[in-house]
């Protein structure tokens, strides 16, 4: 018994010396994590638009940039933006070089998302709009687009789950992100107890996450 209650200290000791650290990869988590969201979304939804356009050749780029973000693997568009770029003599910092390729990537998810949801709005929609005297702005943003958006909660909620276990990719430009981290301390210290510490924040992180991507899913339910 004295054994087990001296191990649960020496835990608690070493989680205790390991929270500052771990604090510290997560402010660099949720930063790329809140910066891809503030630039891929806005992004997605003008995609999806010119997606929409009856403007053939911006059609066919759009498909074309969705096509090449979708197929290739985010890591690579990581390092070739952030190694690849300099060769063509444009130097991108870390971060910026981060979040263009996390923003480009993330907005060609969610333009499909968005297209879709734009997509199922029934025409009568924008003809009652018309005869109401609206704009073609207005109708959309204030019409088309909030109901779109409550179509396409679950999807978009996916992606931002998922968009915070990428943000580990990061490393690859140099980041010490929050499973960098838990790996370091991982190999210096012959120990997994650094990795379940990961565990635990990211499961924390999505809990929270998904409670507020319920309620702002509850929000929407008077969109009928």
């Amino acid at each position: 018994m004295d054994g087990f209650l001296d191990q649960l200290v020496n835990i608690a000791e070493y989680t205790k010396m390991m929270l500052p650290q771990m604090m510290e990869g997560l402010g660099v988590t949720l930063q790329v994590f809140a910066l891809t969201l503030i630039f891929a979304i806005p992004l997605g939804i003008l995609v999806a638009v010119c997606r929409l356009s009856r403007f053939k050749v911006l059609r066919k780029i759009m498909e074309f940039y969705i096509l090449l973000m979708r197929g290739t693997p985010l890591l690579l568009q990581i390092i070739f933006i952030f190694f690849g770029f300099p060769i063509l003599n444009i130097a991108i910092p870390r971060m910026p070089a981060a979040l263009l390729a996390f923003s480009l990537n993330y907005a060609a998810y969610f333009a499909e998302i968005f297209r879709a949801g734009i997509s199922s709005i029934d025409q009568g929609q924008y003809e009652g709009a018309e005869v109401l005297g609206l704009s073609k702005q207005d109708t959309f943003f204030r019409i088309i687009l909030p109901q779109a958006f409550k179509r396409v909660l679950p999807p978009i909620a996916n992606e931002v789950i998922t968009l915070v276990k990428d943000t580990a990719l990061v490393y690859a430009v140099g980041f010490d992100d929050l499973l960098k981290i838990g790996k370091t301390a991982t190999n210096r210290d012959a120990s997994l107890l650094p990795l379940v510490l990961v565990a635990v924040i990211y499961l924390l992180l999505i809990l929270v996450l998904s409670k507020v991507l319920a309620a702002v899913e509850k929000k929407y339910d008077y969109y009928k």
